[in-house]
């Protein structure tokens, strides 16, 4: 019984960060279950990413219906993302278990280090300053397919829907402000979680539906919850919340 509700636990902290600021369920629910269940990874990871189609979809309806979405110019970088996370999914089956948990402990303390430094807002604004992003701007297409395919591949290798990434790309690329570009982010991850989850179960030729389906059930709870609090948040209070939670659980996951 502590175990299955330690799954449920874990898919509602999933649902609440996927719905405060867009970041995949690898992030809560894969070091829970590997370090506190004995999960191995990657199975671990198949079912972070199956938690997080159900964590994205929720949240981007809700985003949806507070107008903060906008998948037009993401749709080519979905494509992409797709079929680069079905690639990543069989590279991560031939990967160790200690590189797989590793990459996601140091992924989430570098995430909530992040976060609680400066907020996502401030951090975008000073990265624009830096750094000539005219070349990406200017070939959206070349742009859209290139990004989309790193962060497939990224979403099939550690389980990571890549909400993070697009995130970044939508707001310093596209130019779009940070609850909308959250709100489309998490459409897409959707696609890559789904694309990422089966190319998982795939390989490993077996899939525990029990552990999904409770996991599921958190997450949509979770997702339901942040989603409609974030759209009315500010982005310097979302960071710095989630940022404390992440360091949190990469310090624990860690050690």
């Amino acid at each position: 019984m502590i175990s299955l509700l330690t799954i449920i636990f874990a898919g509602w902290g999933a649902g609440i960060v996927t719905g405060l600021v867009g970041a995949s369920a690898v992030v809560i629910v894969t070091p829970i279950l590997v370090n506190f269940l004995g999960y191995s990874p990657y199975t671990a990871i198949g079912i972070s990413l199956a938690t997080d189609v159900i964590a994205s979809s929720i949240s981007a309806y809700t985003y949806h219906k507070h107008g903060n979405t906008d998948i037009k110019n993401g749709i080519y970088m979905t494509i992409a993302a797709v079929i680069a996370a079905l690639v990543g999914s069989k590279l991560s089956g031939q990967m160790s278990d200690s590189i797989l948990g590793g990459s996601t402990n140091i992924v989430i303390l570098f995430l909530g280090i992040s976060f609680l430094r400066k907020p996502i807002h401030q951090r975008i604004e000073d990265f624009k300053e830096k750094f000539d992003l005219s070349f990406w701007k200017k070939r959206k297409l070349f742009s859209s397919l290139f990004f989309g395919s790193l962060i497939g591949l990224m979403c099939g290798i550690v389980g990571a829907g890549g909400g993070m990434i697009i995130l970044l790309i939508l707001t310093f690329v596209l130019g779009y402000s940070v609850h909308i570009a959250i709100g489309t982010s998490v459409i897409i991850m959707t696609f890559t979680a789904l694309s990422g989850s089966i190319g998982h179960f795939i390989v490993e030729a077996s899939v525990p539906y029990l552990e999904v389906v409770l996991s599921c059930f958190g997450a949509l709870i979770g997702a339901l919850m942040a989603a409609n609090y974030a759209n009315l948040a500010s982005e310097e209070k979302l960071s710095k919340l989630v940022g404390t939670a992440f360091i949190c659980l990469g310090l624990i996951s860690l050690a």
